[in-house]
């Protein structure tokens, strides 16, 4: 018998906000897309690093974001490549993981926290320390299934709450202009900011920006 997704309460009623992005968010993200995609894809056939640890790091990032349709989507996904409905839930509930963060794992899943919380900016020794764990390549993969999923959380939250509306139930911090001006601006400055991560790899530009403000 096929398992059924049962996502964790908080997503599956929520009622507003977790986390909110602005459309210059959107776009930065966005720039960095295509490279993070390619890498992706390339690792689907290398397998360098395993499926389920990729999902597992964008599920670590999309609970940190809030992302009601993200993490539906996301744990669909994972169930069908074989993990269990606990291990997701886990993974999708507060502080992200649990007991079945595996200890070969951990630093990675532990960056895209931080990778989320910073809002795609992290710290450049949170960076280096995957480097050194996992090896630059390895690292690139866990750093790109963070920047896929982010981006997928910014365009995520306001569909989202936009469902939600439709059902009757709309977000009480939100708005419709919110839902709309997000979902329809980014579409249109999504080409510009896909030429501009293209350029971005055209000019040697490393795919990554990271916070460098001294607050720790």
């Amino acid at each position: 018998m096929k398992e059924r997704i049962t996502l964790p309460k908080s997503i599956s009623s929520r009622s507003e906000f977790k986390r909110k992005f602005s459309l210059l968010e959107m776009y930065r993200a966005a720039v960095f897309a295509p490279r993070a995609m390619s890498k992706l894809i390339g690792n689907n056939k290398s397998k360098l690093v395993d499926q389920n640890f990729v999902k597992r790091i964008q599920l670590a990032v999309t609970e940190v974001n809030g992302c009601a349709i993200c993490s539906y989507g996301h744990a669909k996904m994972a169930l069908r490549q074989g993990m269990g409905n606990e291990e997701i839930n886990s993974f999708l509930s507060e502080g992200g993981g649990g007991n079945f963060i595996k200890p070969e794992e951990a630093k990675a899943i532990l960056f895209a926290q931080h990778f989320a919380d910073s809002r795609g900016f992290p710290k450049k020794y949170a960076y280096d320390a995957i480097v050194k764990e996992y090896g630059q390549e390895k690292a690139q993969i866990i750093l790109s299934a963070s920047q896929m999923m982010i981006t997928g959380n910014m365009y995520g939250i306001p569909l989202s709450a936009l469902q939600s509306r439709l059902k009757g139930k709309p977000y009480k911090d939100s708005s419709l202009f919110y839902e709309l001006s997000m979902l329809i601006i980014s579409i249109l400055f999504l080409p510009i900011a896909i030429i501009h991560g293209f350029l971005r790899g055209l000019l040697g530009l490393p795919n990554i920006r990271f916070d460098n403000s001294k607050s720790e």
